[in-house]
């Protein structure tokens, strides 16, 4: 994911979703901190002080396709992505193709040398899962971040699942892409359990000394994708696949609160209803907590 600078989730025909949300702001509550009415509303402390830029419709539809595109052909690299486009009826270049794509954080599928998203300097981890056979709960977390659509604008959701039971421990919406978010949700997570390796992509979010700094090395090795490489976040790649095609294509968000009710809703009955066929017909819950819980004569939540 890129660490450029970025848009709030834009805005309603007569009010925009940030003053919507920024309405519930209290900044001279002496009891309830800033940052906590920020947590409590599902967006990041920075988005409370951030002064958006104004989003071109046009380049939200556009996004919007990308992003379908995107979730069925991961591999639709700037050329190709251009070419569905124009297709689909969009009038569109390669340039604004390119910097919709860094807008929204992504790239295609497969190796390309010294192109990183991440230009900065930053610390270099090994990708520790080749031929690692994952074996149980809080051996390997992912982590990853996505672009989710909205009516009028977009947010981006992270989450942090463990592996062996695909059980998603905590998930964030921003309406930025800033690390502060995807240490929140991390900081969460360990709250749960703690892995022995956390593993996520090499964007400027996880690259970051203070979020690096929330895990314990003693405890937790850390792994970072090759460059271009989503297939190594394979079951981060197929969470995102789901929570699109079962929650987020399904609905039309009005608002930041309502795109985080339905993802809460959502990732509710994905941990805890939702049977994987991948877990022998279990939930992820089930399979991370150890336990099965029969009502009626039927496995249920936990």
């Amino acid at each position: 994911m890129t660490g450029l600078k970025k848009k709030w989730a834009l805005l309603n025909t007569n009010q925009s979703v940030r003053d919507i949300v920024l309405s519930h702001i209290d900044k001279t509550n002496p009891v309830i901190t800033v940052a906590v009415q920020a947590e409590l509303l599902g967006i990041s402390r920075s988005s409370v002080y951030y002064q958006p830029a104004p989003i071109d419709p046009e380049d939200i539809a556009v996004m919007h396709r990308i992003d379908k595109i995107y979730t069925d052909c991961p591999f639709y690299g700037i050329r190709r992505m251009e070419k569905q486009l124009k297709r689909d009826g969009f009038v569109i270049n390669h340039k604004r193709v390119r910097r919709l794509m860094r807008e929204m954080g992504i790239e295609a599928v497969y190796p390309k040398p010294n192109l990183s998203l991440n230009t900065k300097p930053h610390p270099n981890y090994p990708y520790l899962l080749s031929n690692l056979t994952i074996g149980k709960p809080n051996h390997v977390w992912g982590s990853d971040i996505t672009y989710i659509r909205m009516k009028q604008g977009f947010l981006y959701l992270v989450a942090f699942m463990d592996w062996f039971s695909r059980y998603v421990l905590a998930w964030k919406l921003s309406t930025m892409l800033t690390v502060d978010f995807v240490i929140h949700a991390g900081k969460e997570a360990l709250t749960i359990g703690v892995p022995e390796i956390a593993n996520s992509d090499q964007g400027a979010q996880y690259t970051s000394t203070d979020y690096l700094s929330i895990w314990d090395t003693k405890i937790t090795k850390i792994s970072m994708d090759g460059r271009g490489r989503a297939m190594d976040n394979i079951f981060n790649e197929r969470l995102w696949r789901s929570v699109k095609y079962e929650e987020v294509y399904l609905k039309s968000y009005d608002s930041v609160l309502d795109a985080r009710d339905g993802i809460k809703n959502y990732f509710d009955f994905y941990n805890n209803r939702r049977l994987h066929q991948g877990l022998n017909y279990k939930t992820p819950a089930e399979v991370y907590f150890g336990k099965e819980k029969k009502i009626k004569g039927k496995i249920g939540s936990v």
